[in-house]
């Protein structure tokens, strides 16, 4: 058998740290990972509030310097431990993963930058990509093709209600006076909808009979409306559920040259790709 180059070979135990947790040290990776973007939106949140940032700016800043450059560093080891880095930089995760770690260096050269400083807690978008545990995969896939499968019914749904909204929010705004807060037809429907999805602001009520009666109808509609979308995609997962094959074991090796995972114990190439599995 033809032995790796060395830079091969670390680069094989870098992607597996990084991308994998199948492995002991990947798991840890993971596992501290998970911790520090947890710190992170902490140390954001704590940012925001401006009694706690004037006493202990210098402190969460400290902090967040030491998050963000972690992020970097591990930003730059996921670009080089692909054979296509630009694949990588240009997916969902990784545009999170530079968007998210950005803004606290464009903080130092332009001013008023600071206000993306709050992109930071996209952060938080990267645990998806941690809780890739072997046993979700499976449940991830049932529950995203039942999602697919109930689309068209969930549209109907999705555009009875805006019809329901828009006919009763006409409805008020014809009923009720200017002094009700109905003073147009797009703010009686906003009213309709608050009401029909039973949010309930209340900074909009009718004052007339009739109009209360009409709200009163919203509102039991409403509760009825709130169970049809959850029927639908339980019905559909049950179907994916009972028509479900044998489950395969998976893991969460990941392709060097596609990033691709979800792979069989027993594959030796990508399924999406074609490329050698490393491992």
């Amino acid at each position: 058998m033809r032995e790796l180059k060395p830079s091969t070979n670390w680069r094989n135990k870098l992607h597996e740290i990084i991308y994998e947790a199948d492995t002991p040290i990947g798991k840890w990776f993971d596992i501290v990972l998970f911790a520090l973007i947890i710190i992170s939106v902490i140390l954001v949140m704590l940012e925001s509030v401006q009694e706690i940032d004037a006493k202990y700016h210098n402190t969460l800043l400290a902090c967040e310097w030491v998050v963000t450059i972690f992020f970097t560093i591990e930003y730059i080891a996921r670009l080089i431990s692909i054979k296509k880095p630009l694949k990588y930089a240009l997916s969902f995760y990784g545009i999170i993963d530079f968007i998210s770690t950005i803004p606290l260096y464009i903080s130092y050269f332009f001013v008023g930058s600071q206000v993306l400083l709050a992109v930071r807690a996209l952060r938080l978008l990267r645990i998806f990509r941690i809780l890739k545990l072997v046993q979700f995969l499976g449940e991830a896939s049932q529950l995203k093709n039942a999602l697919k499968a109930s689309r068209n019914k969930i549209a109907v749904f999705i555009y009875t209600v805006l019809i329901l909204s828009v006919i009763m929010g006409t409805l008020m705004y014809w009923i009720e006076s200017d002094a009700s807060g109905f003073t147009s037809i797009p703010r009686a429907i906003y009213w309709a909808i608050v009401t029909l999805t039973t949010v309930g602001y209340g900074d909009i009520a009718p004052q007339t009979p009739i109009g209360q009666l009409i709200a009163t109808i919203v509102m039991i509609l409403g509760y009825g409306i709130i169970a049809v979308p959850t029927g639908i995609v339980t019905s559909e997962f049950t179907k994916q559920g009972a028509g479900a094959k044998p489950k395969i074991h998976l893991n969460t090796q990941a392709c060097t040259s596609c990033s691709k995972e979800g792979h069989r114990d027993d594959a030796t190439h990508c399924y999406n790709c074609g490329s050698k599995l490393h491992g």
